[in-house]
């Protein structure tokens, strides 16, 4: 440890925890930081052109791999240009750690030159921010919040003054081990009773699935089955549910289409998977369960009459056993036939007759993509008319994977989540849907230090007048 100092530590730390490289804009406050990942085997610095985008491209680099990534930014205006980027990354489950400079330690609060309150600015799109004012409170403060990040799926910020990183480190690195595998929540036996038998009591079932079914698929499969029901899904839960589902009636929402929004008006019970869907208008105010492994979202989009508080896999393995078999599958059969027209009048023409439209549609081309890309294609889709196209025409095999900013909505986010992505992943072909105005929001070149990137520009026909 000897003349090491607490920049040095951090990186040592964050390097001995897995962490491959922090994405962020080189300034004088983050100096100290920037030597040291220079020095330091087994870490790199990804330069972006902006601290948004670095955050932007930690988030899909965690989500991806679900380990802990790292941004940084310098600070005032710096930590200000990461904001954006956090609150996706928060809001989306990202295990992000932001690394936010500050300013000299002696001037903070005299107004000084570039002077923020970056502990204020970052509350809100964290799960955890705390200041490093004396070198004394490393490394422990840093596993405190690599820990806080991996085990609430979000975001921990550390802010520290430049001197301070600049500063001798007065304890050792040690080692240290973060809990990187959360467990599963269990739901109560009474719950899963009485889950168990509203599913059997109901003559008319639909499973409404969200992203908390990334891991149930074969589970919500097998109570499809049995409880005869229809499966919906939300623009999150797409990528996991509707790949080998025969029981799939598409997805509601402003992007949904499909038999989904009647299915789940005309059910009898209503079972939430996993979902925090946000559009409670479109969720039928009673005759709902919901089953969540955070016991908060239970309740906060419609009126239920039951909350299941587990993890949606190990309760759908508690309650099949307990469910009956149901031999009236009417509603299910006539769902899946109203899907079938509703797919063939509002999603299939865009992509049928295509020689008779020129230019080509928008929604063609993406579903072209979809055709072309590889099974394991990573998707970035910016909020904009992308999304759409990419919700409708791009189909999920359990392989592919799409990014987006789906709750926080941010523009701007698809070219440096595609950034994160393809570091996280280097051999994988990453394709960024990148719209016109999150483009030209935010034109950010691919890192120097990698090739195999391509920027590739579509143009498209709306079905407006031109001039």
């Amino acid at each position: 440890m000897r003349n090491q100092t607490v920049a040095q530590q951090m990186v040592d730390v964050l390097r001995q925890a897995g962490v491959e490289r922090i994405y962020g804009v080189v300034g004088d406050s983050l100096n100290s930081v920037v030597d040291a990942v220079r020095r330091t085997d087994g870490i790199e610095w990804v330069h972006v052109r902006n601290e948004e985008a670095a955050a932007f491209a930690a988030a899909a680099e965690a989500q991806l791999t679900g380990r802990l990534a790292v941004c940084a930014g310098s600070c005032g205006p710096g930590n200000t240009h990461l904001i954006q980027g956090l609150y996706d990354a928060h809001r989306s489950g990202a295990p992000v750690l932001a690394i936010a400079s500050h300013i000299p330690s002696h001037q903070i609060g005299t107004g000084f030159f570039q002077e923020t309150h970056p502990e204020r600015l970052f509350t809100d799109c964290s799960d955890y921010c705390e200041m490093i004012s004396t070198p004394g409170q490393m490394p422990r403060i840093l596993r405190i919040a690599m820990q806080r990040a991996l085990g609430n799926s979000g975001v921990s910020v550390l802010v520290m003054p430049g001197d301070v990183a600049h500063d001798k480190a007065v304890h050792p690195t040690g080692a240290g081990r973060l809990v990187t595998e959360r467990g599963r929540v269990v739901a109560p036996a009474s719950q899963v009773r009485e889950l168990a038998d509203k599913i059997n009591t109901a003559r008319k079932v639909m499973l409404f699935c969200g992203a908390g079914v990334r891991d149930a698929h074969a589970e919500v499969m097998a109570l499809a089955e049995s409880a005869a029901a229809p499966v919906g899904h939300s623009l999150r839960g797409k990528e996991w549910i509707q790949f080998d589902n025969p029981y799939d009636i598409g997805m509601s929402g402003l992007l949904g289409y499909g038999a989904c929004f009647d299915a789940m008006h005309e059910a009898d019970l209503v079972v939430l998977l996993g979902t925090d869907f946000p559009y409670n208008d479109f969720l039928p105010q009673a005759r709902s369960v919901q089953v969540d492994h955070d016991a908060g979202r239970l309740g906060r989009r419609t009126v239920l009459e039951l909350g299941v508080h587990g993890d949606v896999r190990e309760t759908l393995r508690a309650v099949l056993p307990l469910v009956e078999a149901k031999k009236d599958r009417a509603f299910l059969y006539r769902m899946l036939r109203k899907h079938t027209r509703s797919l063939e009048a509002v999603v299939s023409p865009y992509t049928h007759d295509v020689e008779r439209h020129t230019p080509i549609h928008p929604e063609y081309a993406a579903s072209v993509l979809g055709e072309l890309a590889a099974d394991d294609a990573v998707f970035t889709v910016d909020t904009s008319m992308s999304n759409v196209w990419a919700a409708r025409y791009l189909t999920p095999n359990g392989r592919r994977r799409v990014i987006g900013s789906f709750v926080h909505g941010t523009m701007a986010n698809a070219l440096p989540h595609a950034i994160g992505a393809q570091f996280a992943n280097p051999g994988r072909q990453v394709i960024s849907m990148s719209g016109d105005g999150g483009l030209g929001m935010l034109v950010t070149p691919p890192p120097r230090e990698r090739g195999g990137f391509s920027l590739c520009r579509v143009g498209v026909a709306t079905d407006q007048p031109g001039p």
